[in-house]
């Protein structure tokens, strides 16, 4: 059985190519509807992430167009499938980057579904947030935390979940030192959940842009200072959110023996990397340090999250745009202009 609503307004990508604004588009959708085991969310709010601008560009090519981005949903149920039976109209909810998996593959069956071949990603291969409503299956659909106002969890449900996945990543160990490279809406809240899980480690910074490397060291980094700068001590384990190549193979040098590169990228612009040919293995990638990337993300990784979150009271640092200014938003974002997380308000 189906499920309908009147026509919704949506941010789609119309065309990929070098943004300028344009080739996202806000316009009429058509009823969307949902099958027996879906919801229907009216959307609240959807934080903005790097992966929309790899979207509209071609470095993360959705796979149909036109296409509503956006991953970092928050919101209200107002419709539900004859077979949903985990919550309720009305019930407030969040969806991130998994929109589905296939649930019986053997990384399914280990708890792996991020890298099922069937994935789906939220805003990529299905329709995303940045519309007034959005459907996802029950199971990938998560309860909100009541600790804070929505527009404060949106960044939770990508932005966190996945800095924590890349965090799990460096197997780190109360006292040693950890680097963060770049410090946009992911480092920020990764920052302040390795404080809290490893009070010992010194977390050090490592951003171009002066006003991040202020936010860092207000939200309690040990040191803050440009890429490439050199750090107190050698890292035990590095987290990279840059979108080029040379920030995290330039800083594997200041790595322990040993020590971890976490990238957590989608994808990684061309401009730069033709660096990787300046890669000296013995004084880059010698003993025994490891390059490994974060790969979409799990139920349990925002499921735990959100816990963690909550028991923390962990607040983004967050920028709000109104829905009418989701082009400013991304264009702000691709131009570094950056303080923590930027998140559209799409209704009351």
């Amino acid at each position: 059985m189906l499920k309908w609503i009147s026509n919704m307004r949506a941010w789609v990508i119309e065309k990929i190519g070098p943004f300028d604004g344009k080739n996202l588009v806000l316009r009429e959708m058509p009823e969307p509807f949902i099958h027996e085991d879906e919801i229907l969310i009216q959307v609240l709010a959807c934080g903005v992430c790097h992966t929309e601008l790899d979207e509209l560009e071609g470095r993360a090519q959705p796979t149909f167009l036109p296409i509503v981005p956006g991953h970092q949903i928050v919101g209200k149920i107002v419709a539900l499938g004859e077979r949903v039976s985990r919550f309720k109209v009305g019930d407030y909810v969040g969806a991130g980057w998994i929109w589905s998996s296939c649930g019986s593959c053997s990384f399914c069956q280990r708890g792996f579904e991020n890298l099922c071949p069937e994935f789906k990603g939220t805003g990529k291969d299905v329709h995303g947030g940045y519309g007034e409503y959005f459907k996802i299956k029950e199971a990938y659909a998560f309860k909100l935390p009541t600790y804070a106002t929505y527009e404060f969890l949106a960044p939770l449900f990508c932005a966190g979940s996945i800095g924590y996945r890349a965090l799990k990543l460096t197997h780190l160990t109360d006292g040693e030192p950890l680097g963060l490279i770049g410090f946009g809406a992911s480092n920020h809240l990764v920052l302040q959940v390795a404080k809290y899980l490893y009070p010992h480690s010194p977390v050090y910074v490592f951003a171009r842009n002066p006003q991040e490397r202020e936010l860092a060291l207000a939200l309690g980094a040990d040191f803050a200072g440009d890429i490439g700068d050199p750090p107190p001590t050698p890292l035990q384990a590095l987290i990279d959110t840059t979108p080029v190549w040379k920030p995290p193979f330039y800083m594997l040098r200041y790595l322990q023996p040993g020590g971890k590169l976490i990238i957590n990228a989608i994808r990684k612009e061309d401009k730069d990397r033709n660096f990787l040919l300046e890669l000296a293995y013995e004084r880059d990638l010698w003993l025994e340090k490891e390059i490994k990337t974060v790969a979409n993300i799990t139920k349990q990784d925002i499921e735990e999250f959100l816990k963690l979150a909550e028991k923390m009271q962990l607040r983004p640092e967050i920028e709000i745009y109104s829905f009418e200014e989701a082009t400013k938003a991304l264009k702000d974002l691709k131009d570094r202009k950056i303080r923590g997380a930027k998140v559209l308000k799409v209704s009351s």
